[in-house]
């Protein structure tokens, strides 16, 4: 992969923390008594995160975030094991359950400080990611866009689309089912009943990318069956003056939705999901999908236009696409595509974005 120089900076901050482990005690014979010697650990084993975390973002574009949040923190925790059992066989040093425990909060409060940001900011490669092919094999064809849909055992108006346009290529802009969870047990009829109809199109020779919402969790073990899945910002086709996202992350006023959207694609609820027995795992998604459809609703009703210009201003010779908003509005080079609920899909096809 890209940039791969970057391992350089969690190698020399392990090779750092290995270091000061071989000697007897800290440098310049600095004490520090409980509970400094705790922080001490933290703060070396957050660095270490962090710096894992950023090489691994840049590196592996196609890990999600709560993925590489998992491996991080698998990878610092195992690593303080080993720094314990190190300082075991050095005289003066200790290997110590407590201070194996600080290396590993350490690690977590350092991830959790490093996605702060994402509460209140556009720069979003922190949690953006993709993976598959960002070029059609032939751009010249219809490109199929369907945002909104909120389907759930009825697959409202994908077959009467794929008979009318049996050439065209298609792209799912995000919210796809009223609640899609990507684990063992989690998935519908409607759901394995959509993933047939997406191997069939690609069976046919036509392209099938599907970018998540806000209602479609832990995917990314789908990837395979798509050419194109991604989330976050930076939707792209080579050759093609079209860019998009879902368009969720466009208000930077909604805190609330921010953070929702942060703890729900986390690390953290992944490991509760895959612990849970199948029907608990499926009363919990049922009862998130309530909670999306009644609270905010200060942020649901308006659409944030100034937000969105500047979203779509940032992409200068492109067509602009989002889903999320349920309405069609445009702003200098953005539309925001209308809901597709009823079967109502809309079209690129010339450079232009049409009714289909």
């Amino acid at each position: 992969m890209r940039m791969r120089w970057l391992w350089i900076l969690p190698l020399a901050v392990a090779a750092a923390i290995f270091s000061l482990s071989a000697q007897s005690q800290y440098p310049g014979g600095i004490q520090l008594p409980p509970p400094l010697d705790k922080c001490a650990h933290a703060t070396v084993f957050g660095a270490l995160a962090l710096a894992l975390d950023l090489t691994l973002r840049i590196t592996r574009p196609d890990l999600p975030l709560y993925r590489r949040h998992l491996l991080v923190l698998a990878a610092v925790s195992l690593y303080g094991a080993s720094d314990e059992w190190h300082q075991f066989f050095v005289p003066g040093r200790a290997c110590e359950f407590g201070d194996w425990v600080a290396d590993t909060t350490g690690g977590i409060l350092a991830l959790t400080a490093g996605s702060l940001h994402l509460l209140a900011t556009r720069r979003l490669g922190a949690l953006s990611w993709w993976r598959g092919e960002r070029k059609r094999p032939d751009p010249a064809r219809e490109l199929i866009l369907v945002a909104d849909p909120h389907w759930g055992a009825t697959l409202t108006g994908l077959d009467a689309a794929t008979a009318a346009h049996p050439e065209a290529d298609w792209l799912f802009l995000g919210d796809v089912f009223d609640v899609w969870v990507g684990l063992p047990g989690m998935e519908t009829e409607g759901q394995r009943t959509f993933l047939a109809w997406v191997a069939a199109r690609r069976a046919a020779g036509r392209w099938v990318g599907l970018w998540l919402g806000n209602r479609e969790y832990f995917l990314d073990p789908h990837a395979a069956r798509f050419d194109l899945m991604g989330e976050g910002i930076g939707g792209t086709l080579e050759g093609e003056a079209l860019t998009w996202e879902h368009g969720d992350l466009i208000n930077t006023a909604d805190r609330q939705y921010r953070l929702w959207n942060l703890a729900s694609r986390s690390g953290l609820l992944w490991l509760v999901f895959r612990l849970m027995p199948g029907g608990t795992a499926r009363r919990v998604s049922a009862w998130m999908e309530r909670k999306l459809r009644t609270t905010n609703a200060a942020y649901k009703l308006a659409f944030p236009r100034e937000a969105f210009r500047a979203a779509a201003e940032a992409h200068p010779g492109t067509t602009f696409l989002t889903g999320h908003f349920h309405t069609r509005e445009g702003e200098a080079n953005g539309l925001a595509l209308p809901w597709a609920h009823e079967g109502r899909f809309m079209v690129w096809r010339n450079g232009r974005v049409e009714d289909l």
